[in-house]
C-alpha cells in the first residue's frame, strides 16, 4: 500500500475562481489532478431562464381580417341604404302617396331590425348569466361556501321568477336557504327540489329526439334523409333545452350556444365515446337481436342522445352535485327497445 492519497479522498481545499487551474464545465467526467479543481454546471432545461408569457402568445390586435369584415359591412350598410333612398325618391317622383308608403315601410323595416338586435344582444347577455352562475355555483359547491351558494341560488330563483312551473321549487328552495348552512348542501337542494323537474322534462325531449332519430334514420331509403334527419333532432335539442332552462336564445345566441355544446362533446370524448359504445352493442349481439337498418337507427339515437346529455350540461343553469347527470346508458334500453318494437310490428304488418 503506497502512501499516495486517492483522488477521491482528497482534503478540502480552496481555490480562486480566477485561477488558471480552475476549470468549469458542463459534462468533464474526468478526475481532477492534485492541485487541479472542476467545477461542474447541472444544467437543466427547467432551470434555464423563460421568456414571458405574451413572447409565446398570439397577439389579438387589430387584424386585417376584421378591417376586410367592418370594410364589407360598411358598403353593405351603404348600398342599401342607398337603394331605399333612391327607391323612395322614385315613389315620391312618381306619387306622393307612394312615398309616403314607402317611407313607412321603411320605418317599420328598421323598427324591426332594432328589435331583432335588442333580442339577439339580450339573448346573448342571457346566456351569458346562465354560464356565470353555473360557474358560480360549481364553486360555492366545491368549496362549501353558504355565501357564495346564497347568492347563487338567489340568481337562480330570480331566473325562474316568471315560470309558473317552478313555483313549488322556489318556494322550497327560498325555505332552505333560511335554514341550510352547509354551501353544498344548499346546492344540492336546488338540484333537487327546483331543478328535478326540468331535468325530467329534458330527458324525455332527449329520449324522443333519440327514438325520433333511431326510427326514421332506419326506414328511410336515403342517407341524405339521415343526414337532415339528424340534423334538424340535434338542432332541436339544443333550442328547446335552452328554453326549458331558461335560455331563450336568438339566432346568434343559438348558434354560440351550439358551439358551446360542440366544444363540450370534444372535451369529454362525447364522439369517441359513443362509438365504443356502439362497438359494445355490436359486440354483444345487438345486431343479431335487430336487423342491420334499425341497428344503425340505434346507433344514431345514442350518438344523438350523446348530443342531447352535453346539451343538459351547457344549458343548465346549474351543476350536477348529486348525481354525474344522465348518461348514455339511461337511453339506450328504452332505444332498443323502442327498435324492437318497431320491428316486430313491421313483420307483422306484412
Amino acid at each position: 500500500m503506497t502512501g499516495t492519497t486517492p483522488p477521491d479522498s482528497r482534503k478540502p481545499a480552496a481555490f480562486r475562481l480566477d485561477d488558471s487551474k480552475v476549470h468549469v464545465s458542463d459534462d468533464d467526467v474526468r478526475m481532477p489532478v492534485a492541485d487541479e479543481a472542476i467545477i461542474t454546471q447541472n444544467v437543466h432545461e427547467e432551470d434555464e431562464p423563460r421568456l414571458p408569457r405574451n413572447a409565446s402568445t398570439p397577439k389579438s390586435g387589430f387584424g386585417f381580417g376584421k378591417w376586410l369584415m367592418i370594410g364589407l359591412s360598411g358598403l353593405v350598410s351603404l348600398a342599401v341604404g342607398l337603394a331605399v333612398d333612391s327607391l323612395i325618391r322614385d315613389l315620391f317622383a312618381r306619387t306622393d302617396w307612394l312615398g309616403w308608403l314607402g317611407v313607412a315601410l321603411a320605418a317599420i323595416a328598421a323598427l324591426g331590425l332594432l328589435g331583432l338586435v335588442i333580442r339577439e344582444v339580450s339573448g346573448l347577455m342571457r346566456l351569458g348569466r346562465i354560464d356565470h352562475l353555473r360557474e358560480k355555483l360549481q364553486v360555492a359547491a366545491d368549496e362549501d361556501d353558504a355565501r357564495k351558494a346564497s347568492a347563487g341560488l338567489k340568481e337562480l330563483l330570480d331566473l325562474y321568477r316568471d315560470r309558473p312551473e317552478t313555483a313549488r321549487g322556489r318556494k322550497e328552495l327560498a325555505g332552505h336557504m333560511r335554514e341550510v348552512i352547509d354551501g353544498r348542501d344548499l346546492v344540492s337542494l336546488a338540484e333537487r327540489d327546483l331543478l328535478a323537474p326540468l331535468d325530467q322534462e329534458a330527458r324525455k325531449i332527449v329520449l324522443n329526439s333519440a327514438k325520433r332519430v333511431s326510427l326514421v334514420t332506419a326506414v328511410s331509403p336515403r342517407a341524405l334523409v339521415d343526414l337532415l334527419v339528424v340534423l334538424f333532432e340535434n338542432l332541436r335539442i339544443i333550442r328547446r333545452l335552452s328554453a326549458l332552462y331558461g335560455g331563450r336564445p336568438g339566432t346568434l345566441g343559438f348558434l354560440r350556444l351550439a358551439k358551446h355544446v360542440l366544444a363540450h362533446l370534444a372535451v369529454t370524448g362525447g364522439m369517441a365515446a359513443g362509438d365504443s359504445l356502439a362497438s359494445e352493442l355490436l359486440g354483444h349481439g345487438l345486431a343479431a337481436r335487430l336487423s342491420a337498418r334499425l341497428g344503425e337507427g340505434v346507433i344514431n339515437g345514442i350518438l344523438t342522445a350523446r348530443i342531447g346529455i352535453a346539451a343538459i350540461s351547457v344549458c343548465r343553469p346549474a351543476p350536477f352535485v348529486d348525481s354525474n347527470g344522465p348518461n348514455v346508458k339511461d337511453f339506450m334500453g328504452e332505444l332498443i327497445a323502442s327498435s324492437e318494437r318497431a320491428e316486430k310490428e313491421a313483420k307483422e304488418s306484412k
